[in-house]
């Protein structure tokens, strides 16, 4: 496979679920990402037949689907009631994942409001480690997003946007549990793409998410070349540790995200990846 083949797209909340797998297979792209929170993509109009529809397009087309959760959703709530909704949710796109014959759901830590930081980490590992148990019954594998960070005078942080939170949820055993890695994300925090990268074992990266930003900075999801990511240097450290996944551009427009591909591919030349 091309290196080029490896890069896909996330589509967000840009188009209907039928409507992305046509633009990709028109596009020559072989990976998409998605949400199912809206409008024609709310998770709960997916039903038996529709879903079978779009595997069968999936199939057809040669594009391979990812679903990816809201990260406004906080996976470490704890209140009584709303922590029963957050489940409900996430179970609901680990049992929709196998119908649509996703290859995986990327999910996140959570969020806290500064005080409360360590409860609501044990609150989000618990919840988890039941969805993962979850994903075991459904077929479906579950990637843990390392989030960006907030200014410090945020009152809202997310969880595991270091790499020590980050590793906190590591031990959860399973083979429906790996990680899906932003290194944009990583470029925001002192430990950088190096350090995060000398620490993750890539046997358990599902995907390496993509979009250029600057070091140390605030979270921006720009185009490659318009923050200070090293994009060539990203690439040889991270295929020097064996990944040979799939890398997911989010940044821009679909247009955007598309000629980007042949740029990042590039990157990945002057790095001496091969195809």
């Amino acid at each position: 496979m091309n290196f080029i083949d490896r890069i896909g797209i996330d589509i967000g909340r840009r188009l209907p679920l039928e409507d992305a797998i046509t633009w990709a297979a028109r596009n020559g792209v072989r990976h998409i990402d998605i949400q199912l929170d809206t409008a024609a993509n709310a998770i709960n109009t997916f039903d038996d037949a529709r879903c079978a529809r779009i595997r069968s397009a999936l199939e057809q087309q040669g594009v391979h689907l990812a679903l990816h959760t809201l990260s406004a959703v906080n996976v470490a709530e704890y209140s009584p009631y709303v922590g029963d909704g957050v489940e409900a949710y996430l179970r609901s796109y680990v049992e929709v994942a196998p119908k649509l014959g996703a290859q995986w759901i990327v999910v996140h830590a959570g969020y806290h409001f500064g005080s409360d930081r360590a409860l609501r980490m044990q609150a989000g590992k618990d919840r988890l480690k039941r969805i993962v148990a979850h994903a075991e019954n459904h077929k479906s594998l579950i990637l843990l997003e390392n989030l960006n960070k907030e200014p410090g005078d945020a009152e809202v942080h997310y969880l595991a946007h270091t790499l020590e939170e980050w590793q906190y949820y590591w031990d959860i055993a399973s083979p429906a549990f790996k990680l899906s890695f932003t290194a944009n994300h990583a470029h925001l925090v002192p430990e950088g793409v190096e350090g995060f990268v000398a620490a993750l074992d890539f046997a358990r990266v599902g995907e390496v998410r993509l979009a250029d930003c600057f070091r140390n900075g605030k979270e921006e999801h720009l185009l490659p070349g318009r923050g200070d990511l090293d994009f060539a240097t990203m690439f040889r450290l991270i295929e020097g540790k064996g990944f040979r996944g799939t890398y997911t551009n989010a940044f821009g427009t679909l247009d955007d995200m598309l000629a980007a591909r042949e740029v990042l591919a590039g990157h990945a030349r002057n790095a001496g990846v091969t195809p």
